[in-house]
């Protein structure tokens, strides 16, 4: 085998364990119901944990997407818990109980 099929081999290897983690990630958070996705005006839209993560043309990039600014931002990890934030209707109501 020369070089050049050796390279192609070793991006091919590293290009299905990429694919492999992206779509790992994706099905836990499937299970656990931490992830939604809409197509709206031509794009689709992911959020994870009620958080919007990604805004892509195909579905492919969105998920891509979605996971690398999940990590950034600490959001979608696997079997941790959704951080549950109150909705926005009930710090209204909160607010108008104050007043």
């Amino acid at each position: 085998m020369n070089t050049l099929q050796q390279v192609r081999l070793h991006a091919a290897a590293a290009a299905n364990a990429e694919d492999a983690a992206i779509w790992r990630w994706f099905s836990v958070l499937l299970e656990e119901r931490r992830i939604r996705w809409r197509y709206a005006f031509a794009n689709w839209v992911v959020n994870v944990d009620r958080v919007r993560v990604a805004t892509e043309p195909t579905f492919d990039d969105a998920i891509r997407a979605a996971k690398d600014e999940a990590e950034l931002r600490g959001v979608g990890q696997p079997g941790e818990p959704m951080a549950r934030r109150p909705r926005r209707h009930t710090e209204l109501s909160e607010h108008r109980r104050q007043l």
